[in-house]
């Protein structure tokens, strides 16, 4: 994580994305930029919560690890979203989940102390958490019946939309890594051989190539249309 010291930079995504009005004059002074590289964790499940993000460049994946080590993807966030919301307002709770960059991302950032001195009754951003907020909860729920009920073979083309791509650009020109293999068949709920029989089948299908190190998608299109019009972890 890096602090971009550039206030014009600040504004300019507070005016672009619209959220001007949802940090009062007495709170905007404590606002910071923050600079993730993709793969870095902007926080981790069970650490202190004592900071709001709001994403406003990129795209995040949150996910979420049982006690016995397997971790369940619930979604791919890009702009406008937070992260932070949900503890901010239990105040005192740890992150619920973890929340890595999945490509460059830049975050606003302000610390809760500032929120809950000049900003705790302040309507437009209790308007805008609460919007977030059941909207996190409604995609919670939905890829919970989602890891479920699809075939192996959509959630994994959605995954790899997800990863892989941004919606006007390619992020690694359309790659990934065989590393992440085994984490990618947790994330979706299933067995690392399920999923490597799920890529042999795709790569008959010309959708994606497996090379030495990474897997390559071919078909975007294809894989869109497996995975549905609406990317079941966007």
């Amino acid at each position: 994580m890096i602090e971009i010291q550039d206030r014009e930079m600040l504004e300019h995504y507070l005016k672009t994305q619209r959220i001007e009005n949802i940090f009062n004059d007495e709170v905007k002074p404590h606002l910071s930029l923050f600079s993730f590289d993709h793969g870095e964790l902007i926080c981790s499940q069970g650490d202190p919560a004592d900071c709001l993000y709001v994403l406003v460049k990129g795209k995040v994946k949150i996910f979420t690890t049982s006690p016995e080590g397997k971790t369940l993807i619930l979604s791919f966030k890009k702009p406008l979203d937070s992260i932070g919301d949900i503890e901010y307002v239990q105040h005192g709770t740890e992150f619920i989940n973890t929340v890595e960059a999945v490509s460059n991302v830049h975050m606003i950032g302000v610390h809760h102390r500032w929120l809950r001195k000049y900003a705790s009754d302040h309507t437009p951003l209790l308007k805008f958490l609460l919007e977030v907020i059941t909207q996190k909860f409604f995609i919670k729920s939905s890829s919970l019946s989602f890891n479920l009920l699809y075939p192996v073979e959509v959630r994994f083309a959605s995954y790899l939309l997800s990863v892989c791509f941004e919606e006007n650009e390619t992020l690694a020109t359309g790659r990934l890594s065989t590393a992440n293999l085994m984490d990618a068949a947790n994330l979706i709920g299933t067995s690392y051989r399920h999923l490597n029989r799920v890529i042999q089948h795709l790569s008959k299908d010309g959708l994606i190539e497996r090379h030495k190190g990474f897997i390559l998608v071919k078909d975007k299109d294809g894989l869109s249309a497996i995975a549905g019009h609406n990317n079941i972890y966007e």
